[in-house]
């Protein structure tokens, strides 16, 4: 018989949602889980019974021992080899480094893997390559039980509180073929490889981003930076019909800081459709009270994207910055065999660059707020937004089909939003056990980005200028937005308070 310890968990499912920010670590709301485990360095999955004492040397094995409703921690250490994230699990085991971020994940190929998994939280790693030469991806969520995309799939995977760094060939985290229901909470990502992404969501249903920092810093790694990465989130489907998922749909991308781009000049913070399919490659995103902060002097394409989808919304984020780009707001276009953008709406934004360069690759090129070419969008909606481009006018240019005179609706005036300037990274240092910027988690790491670049200022354009019927119910912090009176447009709700964040984390 199979040796564990026993704890019983009795923290109701609605108190989980509530944590106060100075918390150190987190539970995130799941199943109540009855027994737990151990994975340790020195451990032996053929002579260990999964004991604090006698712990298993892998994860693979632990999923593959352990029964229904388990936790399993695993041990400070690093552990070289591929996880592979297996197992059906009706109510749902969890997988969390005992140690926020202390167990280190490393392979010179994919270090993990869900192919057949079903039920399973994966929480608290330090995941990366192990340097150059690495075969491709860091993780990889895609279903491989039975027929991709068939009746039973991989599902119920959520993916919280873990560092996701330095990929050395594609992706860092690719979640693809099938899967339905992912959930990415609370983690950072940053530095993939050549032209790919932080996540790549490709032919899948219900996959859920949000909390997360997105940002590179390939000096940092002591990597150069070629300027040749691609998006940080691009939503899309390669592979057509070869599963049952023809385009993407239901995805959501909230309540996420995007900054320090250091990409080509041809893509994204946020993409929806890339590769040119007949068919609508998503339909049915969402995107909305994110933070996306251009601090950096790398030049990109805009800061948001769509090529070939339908019914995607734009919805309260906030765009702020010195941005230096092809176009400032969006891109909006097709290539290939792409049918035109349908019912493509944006409501409640800001869009401000303080510097008076909204749209400007540098100081001798024009402004430019859209690149939308007619005919590459059948209908769009621009209501409500905010526009600002400091000393000077906003752009215009009759040529593009979106310009800001579209928006019967829209609030010209300075949001009065802090400066980007003295943005300090928030890598993770091992040695110091905390964040770049003073951060001891990941939470906090994101809430002092949104607090200290992302709040409008008292008597700025923003506050109480949101058109209610199409704002979220919460802000990018998670406080409500504010019931029988003007919401604030952008991602903070200023109105609520910035030092009284709530968000769904808890001590454990």
């Amino acid at each position: 018989m199979i040796a564990h310890s026993i704890s019983v968990r009795i923290l109701d499912t609605h108190l989980r949602r509530l944590v106060w920010s100075s918390l150190l670590f987190v539970l995130p709301t799941g199943p109540i889980l009855s027994a737990t485990f151990y994975v340790a360095p020195g451990g032996d999955d053929s002579s260990g019974d999964g004991s604090p004492a006698i712990p298993w040397a892998t994860i693979t094995h632990a999923l593959d021992s352990v029964p229904d409703e388990s936790l399993i921690l695993v041990g400070p250490g690093d552990y070289f080899g591929r996880v592979q994230l297996r197992g059906e699990f009706d109510v749902g085991v969890t997988v969390r480094s005992q140690t926020p971020y202390r167990a280190r994940l490393r392979y010179d190929a994919t270090v993990v893997t869900c192919f057949y998994g079903t039920g399973i939280v994966f929480e608290g790693f330090d995941v990366a390559h192990d340097g150059p030469g690495a075969g491709g991806l860091v993780m990889q969520v895609q279903d491989l039980i039975g027929d991709p995309g068939g009746d039973d799939t991989v599902s119920r995977i959520e993916i919280r509180n873990n560092i996701f760094h330095d990929s050395y060939n594609n992706d860092l985290l690719k979640i693809n073929n099938g899967a339905h229901d992912v959930l990415v909470e609370g983690n950072l990502f940053y530095n993939q490889q050549g032209s790919d992404e932080h996540i790549d969501v490709n032919s899948v249903v219900d996959v859920t981003i949000q909390d997360n920092v997105f940002f590179n810093d390939f000096a940092g790694s002591g990597r150069t930076n070629s300027n040749d990465t691609s998006g940080y989130i691009v939503v899309k489907d390669s592979d057509g019909a070869s599963n049952d998922i023809l385009g993407s749909d239901r995805v959501t991308i909230r309540r996420n800081v995007f900054l320090n781009w250091e990409g080509s000049t041809g893509s994204n913070f946020i993409l929806f459709g890339e590769d040119g399919q007949s068919f609508y490659e998503a339909s049915n995103g969402l995107v909305e009270n994110n933070l996306l902060i251009g601090n950096s002097s790398n030049v990109m394409r805009s800061a948001f994207g769509v090529k070939g989808c339908r019914d995607i919304a734009f919805r309260n984020n906030t765009v702020v910055g010195d941005l230096p780009s092809l176009a400032y707001a969006m891109r909006l276009n097709v290539e290939g065999a792409n049918m035109p953008n349908l019912n493509i709406a944006f409501h409640n934004n800001i869009w401000s660059d303080p510097t008076g360069t909204m749209g400007a690759e540098d100081p001798t090129r024009p402004n430019d707020f859209s690149d939308t070419p007619p005919g590459e969008t059948t209908s769009f909606t621009l209501d409500n937004n905010l526009y600002w481009n400091g000393p000077t006018e906003v752009p215009e240019n009759g040529v593009e089909l979106v310009n800001y005179t579209e928006d019967a609706g829209r609030v010209v005036g300075d949001p009065l939003l802090p400066s980007q300037a003295g943005i300090v990274l928030p890598r993770w240092n091992p040695g110091a056990g905390e964040f770049a910027e003073g951060s001891a988690t990941i939470r906090q790491a994101f809430e002092r980005l949104v607090n200290r670049y992302g709040v409008p200022g008292e008597g700025g354009a923003a506050l109480n200028a949101a058109d209610p019927d199409n704002a979220p119910d919460e802000d990018i912090l998670g406080r409500p937005r504010p019931g029988g009176a003007l919401p604030d447009i952008g991602a903070v709700e200023a109105q609520a308070g910035a030092s009284s964040s709530v968000s769904r984390w808890i001590l454990y």
